[in-house]
């Protein structure tokens, strides 16, 4: 019975990420202009949500936008994404892929638009060359196109990082613990 729940949990939870784990297109042309839009939409919802995050943007050495969609079914989760980080003084985007495993006690389907905000260039190269983060999350949040309830939060990370977490759709609640990886797309950047 275990070996059944388990099967009907991982294809479950693969069925419901498949789709959103990489950018629209065929060609990378294509899914770089996904990325790039994705980009435009989640900035300029940020900023009208909250205005004071383009100051603090246009202060930065760089930064970076990524959509993710996670998905935790009891005790498992997991999600993935991709975004783009910019490096403010050059304009140079690095693409990036992402992906996230989930351990706790939660049900649904999210997705949601990561800003991270870096104030120190080293800061910056840490994350796209780096690019770890983990973190403890609980979370409640029912939404679906424009109706509904979700948060939009600001986190100091650490004294060189701030991020702004914006729910898409989706209904989930979770208390878990995540880690996440974020690199480089080998197939996206020049």
């Amino acid at each position: 019975m275990k070996k059944i729940l388990w099967s009907v949990i991982t294809i479950l939870l693969l069925v419901s990420l498949s789709a959103c784990l990489a950018p629209r297109g065929d060609s990378p042309e294509q899914k770089r202009s996904a990325i790039i839009n994705m980009h435009d939409d989640t900035l300029s919802r940020l900023y009208q949500h909250r205005p004071t995050a383009r100051d603090v943007i246009d202060k930065s050495a760089g930064y970076a936008v990524f959509s993710n969609v996670n998905a935790l079914y009891l005790f498992v989760g997991g999600g993935g994404g991709y975004g783009v980080a910019v490096d403010r003084s050059s304009g140079h985007k690095t693409y990036m892929k992402m992906a996230q495993v989930d351990l706790g006690l939660g049900l649904g389907v999210q997705d949601i638009r990561v800003v991270f905000v870096f104030h120190s260039a080293r800061a910056y190269m840490d994350f796209v060359n780096s690019g770890w983060e983990f973190g403890g999350q609980a979370d409640a949040s029912a939404k679906a196109r424009d109706k509904g309830f979700a948060a939009t939060g600001e986190i100091s990370i650490d004294a060189e990082t701030t991020m702004y977490t914006m729910s898409e759709a989706g209904l989930m609640a979770k208390v878990n613990l995540a880690g996440t990886k974020y690199w480089k797309d080998d197939n996206l950047n020049y």
